[in-house]
Order: structure tokens, then sequence, then C-alpha cells
């Protein structure tokens, strides 16, 4: 992932009905109807939407950050979706998804200079999920903004979502692309926001090659997936064609 800064912000504005109960569902509070939507006949019923695991720092044994997070009291408007641009593993387990989120970590901030890890969220080639920058789940559960360093300009009202890999020709294991859907289907349903909108892809808002070009070829299909489980309208979307122009990606070792 290109360099990226970090940087701070103001905001602050109410939650929704759709941010409150995506972070009841978060939490695992149980939904409460409020008296007037009792009274309603036949209310519509809300969307189950199945929130994915998330292990924490704690899990994967990060280290703590060399400077306080900033939390904005609002919702960001973008989910940013990136690749780690590293060698696309075969080893898909649980351990080696905390050696990635290890890895990003001290790449961050031993060679970017950061205070901790760029983005809020990380997803193994596996399909694991992983908590990024310190107070990330706390923030997303209760409507909020972790402020990250994943997107440069761009950080105080993005969310950003590492994934294990390089896709410039190679496509997306099944098991990863699942839970992006299912993370990107959590975080729109907490947020309230619209997928077609915003959900964007690094080079988006950047000069990257970030996410790589099949898994950017694929947002729309994303986008689409996310929005039929929010039961949204979205057009249907054909999978692209693998792209065969070549780019390149900076990366970062492992070990």
């Amino acid at each position: 992932m290109p360099v990226s800064g970090d940087s701070g912000g103001y905001g602050g504005a109410p939650p929704t009905r759709r941010m409150m109960l995506g972070a009841a569902a978060a939490l695992g509070l149980p939904l409460l109807a409020s008296p007037a939507a009792a009274a309603e006949p036949e209310p519509e019923p809300e969307r189950e939407v199945r929130r994915p695991r998330v292990y924490t720092r704690l899990d994967w044994e990060a280290v703590p950050p060399t400077a306080p997070v900033q939390v904005l009291d609002r919702a960001p408007d973008r989910v940013v979706v990136h690749h780690t641009a590293t060698t696309n593993s075969k080893d898909l387990s649980l351990g080696h998804a905390f050696k990635l989120s290890r890895a990003i970590q001290r790449f961050h901030m031993q060679d970017r200079g950061w205070s901790d890890v760029g983005q809020q969220l990380t997803i193994g080639r596996g399909g694991q999920v992983m908590e990024g920058r310190e107070g990330s789940l706390v923030a997303i559960a209760t409507g909020r903004h972790v402020v990250g360093a994943q997107a440069l300009g761009h950080n105080e009202h993005t969310i950003g979502i590492e994934n294990e890999g390089t896709y410039m020709w190679a496509d997306v294991p099944a098991s990863l692309w699942t839970s992006l859907v299912d993370t990107c289907t959590w975080l729109c349903l907490t947020y309230d926001l619209d997928p077609v909108k915003a959900i964007v892809g690094h080079r988006d808002l950047g000069n990257t090659d970030c996410p790589g070009d099949v898994l950017y070829a694929r947002l729309p299909e994303l986008r689409a997936e996310v929005a039929m489980r929010l039961g949204l309208p979205a057009a249907p979307v054909r999978r692209p064609e693998r792209p065969v122009r070549p780019r390149r990606d900076r990366s970062f070792r492992l070990d």
C-alpha cells in the first residue's frame, strides 16, 4: 500500500436509526422496538446481517500505538478497499493471519513512521478479519470513526480494509471475498451507508495501483452483493475479464 499519512478532523452528527441498530448488533445487544413502532401495523422487519468474527488487537498481539488515536463523533462516508501487495500465500491459517497483522503494524510504524496500523480492518487470505488501528472496533460499534492513515487526504472520512495479497493478475480467494462482503455489509448497515456510493478502491482517492486491477474490477460486484444483502437496489453485475496490463505496487515482508 503506497504512503499515506496520519491526519485529524472535526465533526459531529446524531446517529441514525440504522447506525444504532448496527451498533447494537455489533455489541450483541437486543433490538428493542419503541412504543410508536409497536403501534404500527405489521412493521417491515430489519434485514438480518451477519457480523463477521473480528479478531482483536489483543488476539494478534499488537504493540501499543505511539500516540493516542483520534476518534470523531460521526460516521465515515466511504469504505476503502486495499490490497497489501504481499505474496499470495497458500497458508490460510489463523496463525498466518495474525503474523500478517503484526507485519503490517511493524511496517507502518517502523518504515512509514506512523503511530499505529494505518487501516481499521484487515482480512487474511483465509477469510480471517482482524482489527487494525487501536479503538476501531469500539468506534464501529458506537457509530463513530477512528481516524487512520490509509488514504492520504481522506483519512478523516474513510474507513479502510486491507486485503491480504496482490491482485494485479490473481483473483481473490473465495474465503477472503466472502469475508469482504460480510465486512462491507456490516459497515454499511452500522454507518447507514449506500454501498453503491460508499465502497471505493484506494486508487479512487489517490495515485496508486491499490487494490490491484483484478480486485478493483470486482468492486461493482462487491457493491451489488452488499446492496442485495441490505435489500437495496443495485444493477446486476457480470464478473469482469482478468486484466493483463502490468503495473507495479510497493510491498513489505512478513518476516
